[in-house]
């Protein structure tokens, strides 16, 4: 079974094209304190049926140390005090943010959440460099998914903004 990979990226800011606000309020909450717990959950949770694999085998240190990097950001999407959904940043490399990961919890999927979160998390890779001074502003934010995503994920992607830049096949 061939795997393709779409590699993607906003090199400008204007170029965010925000999807309109879903019909229940979702409020976009930063993880400030780094937790394990709550960022091995979010990923398992929304990762289990997209074959999210890449994290199971890390151990505690691992996870807290990726945490703990200066510019790793965990931005979690709550309704009614329920968390839906997830983007995960990475700013350590100077001048960009990747969408390191982003998806929502099963039972929020088709419900309008989607492109307002990922809208949400996009805004706040562009302001990373505001929250974290010992890193330069971003002058590209970029991310992937793939076949084993959601089939409506790289649409989602190319719908806010993002352009493929690379295509893998394996």
């Amino acid at each position: 079974m061939t795997l393709t990979t779409w590699y993607f990226e906003m090199r400008d800011r204007a170029d965010l094209h925000a999807a309109k606000a879903p019909a229940e309020a979702v409020s976009v909450v930063r993880a400030e304190i780094p937790s394990v717990a709550f960022s091995r959950f979010l990923y398992t949770a929304v990762g289990g049926d997209w074959n999210w694999t890449d994290r199971l085998a890390w151990s505690e240190d691992e996870w807290r140390g990726y945490l703990e990097r200066p510019g790793v950001e965990t931005w979690a999407g709550y309704v009614r005090g329920t968390p839906v959904g997830f983007a995960e940043l990475d700013g350590s490399n100077p001048g960009e943010v990747e969408l390191a990961y982003f998806g929502l919890l099963p039972g929020y999927i088709g419900r309008g959440f989607g492109g307002h979160l990922l809208s949400e998390g996009i805004a706040r890779a562009w302001t990373l460099h505001e929250r974290w001074p010992s890193l330069a502003a971003p002058v590209r934010v970029w991310g992937h998914t793939c076949t084993d995503d959601s089939p409506v994920a790289l649409r989602n992607y190319e719908s806010r903004g993002f352009r493929v830049y690379r295509t893998e096949e394996t």
